[in-house]
């Protein structure tokens, strides 16, 4: 099992962000079966201001060049990303073409060094 955390900013809007949301209370079946089919076996998204933060949960077979491979041949997700993306800002950081940022680990209570004295 594989656990990767990522980042991305919405455009900084009350009204846009509701929406936003709103279309992820209503994932259509081919979106959910895309995620699945690639490895994925959960998916969470958390939200403070304009920020989110993703948590994806996957079998040790997930690579995300291959899910981006999956989605470009899959007109549904090729749709519900152009949708997505007019609500989504990269952050500053980000390289070129990069939507959602991988985030770095850089605390881990359960492997502290602290706790091992």
């Amino acid at each position: 099992m594989k656990t990767f955390y990522l980042a991305l900013d919405l455009v900084d809007d009350e009204e846009r962000i509701a929406e936003y949301e709103a279309y992820h209370k209503k994932v259509a079946p081919e979106i959910i079966k895309s995620i699945t089919d690639s490895g994925i076996t959960n998916m969470i998204l958390y939200r403070t201001g304009n920020r989110l933060f993703m948590i994806i949960e996957a079998e040790d077979r997930f690579d995300f060049d291959a899910k981006s491979k999956m989605d470009a041949s899959n007109t549904s997700v090729q749709t519900w990303e152009a949708l997505m993306d007019t609500y989504q800002q990269r952050l500053p950081w980000s390289k070129p073409g990069e939507k959602w940022v991988l985030m770095d680990e850089i605390f881990n209570l359960k492997k502290n060094d602290s706790l091992q004295h």
